[in-house]
């Protein structure tokens, strides 16, 4: 009788074998494997200096940077049981990427790290990185990666979301595998010209019209303020009404919300607070008169501001549109610094049409090591796509979201 390991150690086998795991790339393999040192890290105390300083050079975005990383690890991963497994590859003594995973004990699944507060996850890549690897290379190279995983950890699947298809200006080589659509896409505009020719060009005479009756009907309100928090008392102040109005956010559109969750308000201070994290922080709000109209997390990395979390008053003020005249006023602070990218992030709200010029493709990928791993990514698979399906359905989606709004409304 085969045992479970035997069992699943051939099941791996065939599976490492299988094309489909691999991508189509994978059914033409050529040129010869390059030689790349591997090492695994649990402790990121341990490889800060190294990822810090590779981080300077390399390719990635602002969600693979080791101060949100680290600060997720802290506040949020050691609470949910998520473990840091980080692969360093080197080639001939120099990083040539480093792949920041998670392992989950409780589903022995690898995923990326940080992955639910990061809206692109990937790898660290070197800037030449696509001149020294080629895509059939770095399918040699993965199946290495996940023997050393493998062997490590003994999980049963890998679970990779949200993988943007381009990392800096080279393909993202983890999109050559066999990947499935995200859920949502992402959304960016470039910021070109200055701030009144990109509005003018962005929204017609009456949209800006309109925004200008509602900053003054604001103004009747009270005093019209718009600030970045400074000091840890108001970045406090600040973080706190964004949170007071994501809360209500949430429960109105009846979806959870991560502020109920410990750690979650304790990592946007920690990062807004951080004596090397805080570069990479702006946080923001409308007040009028005494009251918050509005508020922003956002994050500044590499030219691009990247609109992260955002919030407004829905209350009386709520009227008057202050979330709107907020984006406005991120735009302009944007094009002030000599940005040159607006980056909506993850997801399709119907307001991100109105701005963006580009869209980019989000991916996922999944790959079983266990026979195990493979009854739970199938029906994983098809509740994705069925996600998918709805959320790329405008008129569906509406539907759903209404009667979700509409439960909500009646449970409160």
């Amino acid at each position: 009788m085969r045992t479970r390991a035997t069992f699943d150690q051939q099941f791996e086998d065939v599976l490492g074998a299988n094309p489909e795991d691999y991508g189509k790339s994978a059914a033409a393999v050529s040129g010869g494997p390059l030689n790349v040192d591997l090492t695994l890290h649990d402790d990121l105390a341990a490889i800060e200096n190294d990822w810090r300083a590779f981080e300077e050079r390399a390719d990635c975005t602002v969600f693979q940077t080791f101060d949100w990383l680290s600060a997720w690890l802290r506040h949020i991963g050691a609470r949910e049981n998520g473990k840091p497994v980080v692969v360093i590859g080197r080639h001939q003594g120099a990083i040539l990427f480093v792949m920041p995973f998670a392992f989950h004990p409780d589903a022995r699944k690898i995923g990326w790290l940080g992955t639910s507060l990061c809206n692109y996850n990937g790898p660290l890549l070197a800037r030449d990185f696509l001149r020294r690897v080629s895509p059939a290379q770095f399918m040699l190279i993965w199946g290495q990666v996940r023997r050393l995983l493998r062997s490590a950890l003994g999980h049963d699947l890998i679970d990779l979301e949200k993988m943007p298809d381009t990392i800096g200006e080279q393909p993202n080589p983890f999109c050559t595998l066999a990947v499935t659509p995200h859920v949502n896409n992402a959304y960016l505009t470039a910021l070109t010209g200055d701030w009144e020719t990109f509005y003018a060009a962005k929204r017609s005479s009456n949209t800006r019209r309109s925004d200008r009756k509602k900053q003054r009907r604001l103004a009747e309100c009270g005093e019209v303020r718009f600030l970045t928090a400074a000091g840890r008392d108001e970045i406090e102040r600040t973080l706190d009404a964004l949170i007071e109005e994501k809360t209500a956010s949430y429960a109105k559109l009846g979806v959870d919300n991560m502020f109920d969750r410990p750690g979650y308000r304790e990592f946007f201070l920690d990062m807004a607070t951080g004596a090397q994290s805080a570069r990479l922080t702006h946080l923001s709000r409308i007040d009028v008169g005494s009251e918050a109209a509005a508020a922003n997390f956002g994050l500044v990395f590499r030219g691009t501001y990247i609109y992260l979390l955002a919030g407004y008053n829905d209350g009386d003020l709520g009227r008057f549109g202050p979330g709107s005249l907020q984006l406005l006023e991120m735009f302009q602070y944007a094009f002030e610094r000599g940005l040159k990218t607006f980056d909506f992030t993850i997801g399709d709200e119907p307001y991100k049409r109105d701005w963006f010029d580009s869209e980019m493709k989000l991916y996922d990928h999944a790959s079983a090591a266990t026979f195990r791993g493979w009854l739970t990514i199938m029906p994983a698979r098809a509740m994705r796509a069925t996600k998918r399906a709805v959320r790329q359905n405008p008129m569906v989606w509406s539907m759903v979201r209404k009667t979700r709004m509409m439960v909500s409304s009646l449970r409160r």
